[in-house]
């Protein structure tokens, strides 16, 4: 024996499909039957078997075929005609092997469900010589020495109830790389449970993130809500009580998804809640030190879209920063509608930064909408986009709904309009502004 068998751990059933050869394996084997059904069921029941298929051909004869559990290769049984040649063959050594990591519980199963053996379990070693060659960093190979080793295995014969024989074999290499396998299998499930584990852990934390309370106005009624593709991810919005009446409402969208994104997302909302109280008088200062923050704490491609709005809920005054944000929304009492561009880049990508700041004045019936692109860029079965325009006849379709019946009237057409999977975080914020 020159060699020793070889045997694929990782997945000995997968094809190997890079090679420039033309794809190549044994489908299945025929075992020639007297009663097909009956035969079935002894390979099913007593084997444990699975049915591979069952079929009737366009002779008009069955085709029935088994396998087992692990495996591709199937064994076909067929009941051939008494004056055939075939019918002849029944009853034979098959020369089928099937392999196991171990014979003698396998051994064990079988008999007590009837199997018949030829012999029980016998181990078998067979030595064999292995030329290694022998190296000299600078000089010529060595002779060829020989090695011994030894390659063995357990093995059986049992019948069916034709008395078709076939071998039942464990091998070394066969059992160590299976029970390899089935180690790196339960690994990979233990990875993937406490993968799993800590991602709802995650996304419970980044729950309590967005805003759990509403600070109560007078002159403005406001809702939001953020629907995440993924367990947890990038977007952002939050409610900021300001003090004096005035509240900051926020929302923003990390680049990126998943896991680091919303990490990003933690980070730029320690850094808008630890530097608010500057906001109330000095906007501008307040946002420079959010995005110096938000720059000097995550890596050179990481950045942010965000548009803060700073309410008085005494003047009915709207001061905003639009930082490379979607343009927000100002549906005004008589239908006409006013966008809210952006007045700066966006957070992150610049140490040297600087923003404007723009003003409205807001009316009783006036309507303010904020939103994150998984709304407007949500696409049909047509890969037609919700788009800007979808939103803005919802918003006026809907407009006299409160906020919170609005945002679910708006989530609901979008997601009917694309009914796929979700790819992108869904967030928006509506306010509407209220008389004394």
């Amino acid at each position: 024996m020159g060699s020793s068998p070889s045997f694929d751990a990782a997945d000995p059933s997968a094809p190997r499909l890079d090679r420039g050869a033309p794809y190549l394996r044994i489908h299945a084997v025929n075992i020639f039957v007297r009663d097909q059904e009956r035969s079935l069921r002894f390979y099913l029941d007593q084997l444990g078997f699975e049915l591979a298929f069952d079929a009737q051909i366009q002779s008009g004869q069955r085709w029935i075929a088994v396998a087992p559990p692990d495996g591709t290769t199937v064994l076909t049984l067929i009941a051939p005609a008494p004056d055939s040649f075939e019918y002849k063959l029944i009853g034979r050594a098959t020369q089928v092997v099937f392999v196991t990591e171990d014979v003698t519980a396998k051994y064990r199963e079988w008999s007590k469900r009837g199997v018949r053996f030829r012999h029980t379990p016998r181990l078998r070693r067979v030595k064999y010589e292995s030329p290694q060659l022998g190296r000299h960093s600078n000089g010529p190979s060595t002779p060829p020495q020989e090695q011994t080793e030894v390659w063995g295995g357990v093995f059986t014969r049992f019948e069916d109830l034709d008395r078709n024989s076939f071998t039942l074999a464990s091998f070394d290499v066969v059992s160590r790389a299976v029970e390899a396998q089935r180690h790196a299998v339960a690994e990979k499930l233990e990875s993937e449970r406490r993968a799993a584990q800590e991602m709802e852990i995650a996304k419970q934390v980044q729950a309590r993130l967005f805003p759990q309370t509403l600070p109560p106005l007078a002159t403005l009624e406001y809702a939001g809500v953020c629907i995440q593709a993924r367990q947890v991810g990038g977007d952002y919005y939050d409610f900021l009580d300001l003090g004096r009446e005035r509240l900051g409402l926020v929302i923003g969208d990390i680049a990126g998804k998943g896991i680091a994104a919303a990490l990003l997302m933690a980070n730029l909302q320690a850094n808008l809640r630890s530097q608010c109280a500057i906001a109330l008088d000095q906007p501008e200062r307040f946002l420079c030190s959010v995005n110096q923050l938000f720059y000097e704490n995550t890596a050179d491609h990481a950045y942010a879209t965000l548009f803060f709005a700073e309410y008085d809920d005494h003047a009915g005054r709207l001061r905003y920063a639009n930082c490379g944000h979607l343009c927000a929304l100002l549906l005004r009492n008589d239908d006409t509608l006013e966008r809210l561009d952006s007045t700066a880049t966006v957070l992150g990508l610049f140490k040297q930064w600087d923003c404007a700041i723009g003003e409205r004045r807001l009316s009783p019936g006036d309507t303010l909408a904020l939103y994150t692109d998984g709304i407007t860029e949500s696409f049909n079965d047509a890969e037609e986009e919700f788009g800007e325009q979808r939103l803005i006849a919802a918003l006026r379709h809907h407009r006299d709904l409160p906020p919170q019946a609005l945002l679910r009237s708006i989530v609901d057409e979008v997601r009917q309009f694309s009914p796929r999977e979700q790819h992108d975080d869904i967030t928006l914020i509506v306010a509407r502004c209220r008389g004394r």
